[in-house]
């Protein structure tokens, strides 16, 4: 079974949508379990107008029957509220001569939305994606690589998250840095909870003041600023990925979904970069060993809970580095793309100040849509009855002691396979 999704819409179009494929059968889904992340999303300190005016609720119009998934294909779709003040510069249909009178009018009276955007915004792929398609209008470029689509990417990720937390795993997100002011690991006294609660999604009450405050000092300068988020995942098996392909490793999939996220510079997992400022006495985790209860543990878990590709069992660590965002209040010299000449202020309509509370929970919806493919691929199943009884015999099988290694006995051999030769775990699988 392949796992997959895939969003369509434009920022000022009627609607936002996304087709997940691949999800198993018998996972409780309903509308409201998505409406969580989607208001999560929205929220944080420093968002811009557009959030308030939509409110962003996914309707679930396939693939899901008396609130479990059916296996099939599950279509959602989100409502752009914003729609109903671009109805004319965003139709589908052709326009009329009518029509176009009407929009050339608009532009004549100064209505920002009706006039053609030539003047290319420094930070955005407004002039690289005018030409790769030939475009003489930006807003065919921006519509779409607007952030806004990350509400269905939200909403996707909801889907994911259904699948994980039926097994066990829980996934979330904090900001640990804006504009240069990081989180103290000693001054975290915020539970999860209390975090979630707060202006910023902040775990430290004393960083996020002084995050606050530079937040404001952007606003007042009409500017912006970047910052950093983590996203932590807990209960996943070992396992997970593969060290024997380069696009089977875990790892290959979370840093690409992350750098896919608008604005999204960098990712690491674990110490990530600080990795290379250390010895590696300071960095590699000392396996402890096998508990009682069959559980591997590690004294420190600076890899991330990765290694080589796989989950070891520890808690996935992974952080994004947040741009600050392109648009500017005050915007920067800029070219025009129609005569290629200088201009003193480059486009601009509306901007957030800071969004990494909101890139967080968009981190927090890929790292599930990535992590469900390499679970679906390991277990097997159609169905989260099978998926789950697969889960439970693949946990049991890693916490047996494993036999004895005998000088030219097959590496591959196995004590959890019965006499036919089929893994305990069922179908699925790596050994």
């Amino acid at each position: 079974m392949t796992f997959r999704f895939l969003t369509a819409g434009e920022s000022h179009g009627p609607e936002l949508g996304v087709i997940v494929e691949g999800m198993p059968a018998g996972v409780p889904l309903t509308e409201g379990d998505l409406e969580v992340d989607l208001r999560r999303r929205q929220g944080g300190y420093g968002r811009g107008a557009r959030q308030k005016i939509e409110q962003d609720r996914a309707r679930i119009r396939s693939g899901v029957r008396h609130g479990r998934t059916l296996g099939s294909p599950i279509l959602l779709l989100i409502e752009n509220r914003d729609w109903e003040n671009w109805t004319r510069v965003m139709q589908v249909e052709p326009l009329s001569s009518d029509q176009s009178a009407e929009l050339a009018a608009a532009a004549a009276d100064g209505t920002k939305r009706a006039i053609p955007v030539t003047r290319v915004r420094p930070g955005h792929v407004d002039l690289a994606g005018a030409l790769k398609y030939g475009f003489d209008d930006v807003r065919n470029v921006l519509e779409r690589a607007s952030a806004r689509e990350t509400a269905a990417r939200v909403a996707a990720g909801g889907v994911a998250k259904a699948l994980l937390g039926a097994l066990g795993v829980e996934i979330w997100s904090f900001t640990a840095e804006v504009g240069g002011v990081a989180v103290d690991p000693k001054s975290c006294t915020r539970s999860r909870a209390e975090s979630e609660e707060s202006p910023l999604r902040c775990p430290d009450p004393a960083a996020e003041e002084r995050m606050i405050a530079r937040i404001d000092a952007a606003r007042e300068a009409g500017n912006t600023v970047g910052g950093i988020f983590e996203v932590v995942v807990k209960g996943l098996p070992i396992g997970l990925g593969s060290h024997v392909h380069w696009d089977r490793r875990l790892d290959t999939a979370l840093a690409g979904a992350m750098a896919s996220i608008q604005s999204v510079k960098g990712v690491e997992f674990g110490l990530g970069f600080e990795q290379t400022r250390i010895f590696g006495s300071e960095v590699h985790d000392v396996i402890e060993g096998r508990k009682p209860d069959g559980t591997w543990v590690h004294r420190t878990n600076r890899a991330g809970g990765l290694t080589g590709g796989v989950t070891n069992g520890e808690p996935l660590v992974i952080r994004g580095a947040v741009k600050p965002i392109s648009t500017l209040a005050r915007p920067l010299p800029s070219a025009d793309l129609i005569t290629g000449e200088k201009v003193e202020k480059a486009h601009y309509e509306r901007s957030d100040i800071s969004v990494v509370p909101a890139a967080g929970v968009i981190g927090e919806a890929m790292a599930a849509l990535s992590i469900v493919p390499f679970l679906l691929e390991k277990l097997g199943g159609d169905s989260l009855e099978e998926i789950e009884a697969n889960l439970a015999a693949l946990r049991a099988r890693q916490a047996a002691p494993r036999r004895t290694p005998a000088p030219g006995a097959s590496a591959a051999s196995d004590p959890e396979t019965d006499a036919s030769g089929t893994s305990a775990a069922g179908s699925g699988g790596d050994d």
